[in-house]
């Protein structure tokens, strides 16, 4: 069935629950795991070039620090079921192109990720990046609800 699924993950309750899920059928079915982490770009409006610099250098570090522990916890958990795992950081304000470009570029034949269940106006006015995944995937995507 599906050999290289695609797990990307913000680290919210239901990212963890999807990437367990993914696991799970990647062990049932001999797949194997990229886990996905998009950080954010850097920005901000300053009237000193040097606090911009120092932020910017803190910003960077530290979304680096935590996307590592993210993923990493991913890794272990797909480790755990003898599923071989990859990691990847993308940058980036668009996560779900970040998320399409990676299903591409490493062969990916599903993308298995959560919807955090944004609905009505506030799921419209937000935009969803599960949605925009959804949408413009050439491959298959397997959506996990939020409970």
């Amino acid at each position: 069935m599906f050999k290289h699924i695609l797990v990307p993950t913000d680290g919210s309750p239901a990212s963890q629950a999807a990437a367990a899920a993914a696991i799970d059928m990647a062990a049932e079915s001999g797949a194997r795991i990229t886990a996905l982490h998009v950080l954010p770009d850097f920005h901000v409006f300053s009237y000193s070039p040097e606090m911009l610099e120092d932020t910017r250098e803190e910003f960077m570090h530290d979304s680096m620090a935590h996307a590592g522990k993210l993923l990493e916890g991913v890794v272990h958990a797909a480790r755990e079921r003898g599923v071989p795992c990859e990691s990847v950081l993308a940058r980036g304000d668009r996560p779900h192109r970040k998320i399409l470009d990676a299903a591409g570029s490493h062969g990916c034949d599903l993308i298995a990720m959560a919807s955090h269940g944004q609905l009505g106006l506030k799921g419209v006015l937000l935009g969803s990046e599960t949605h925009k995944v959804l949408v413009h995937s050439p491959v298959p995507v397997l959506v996990f609800r939020a409970e």
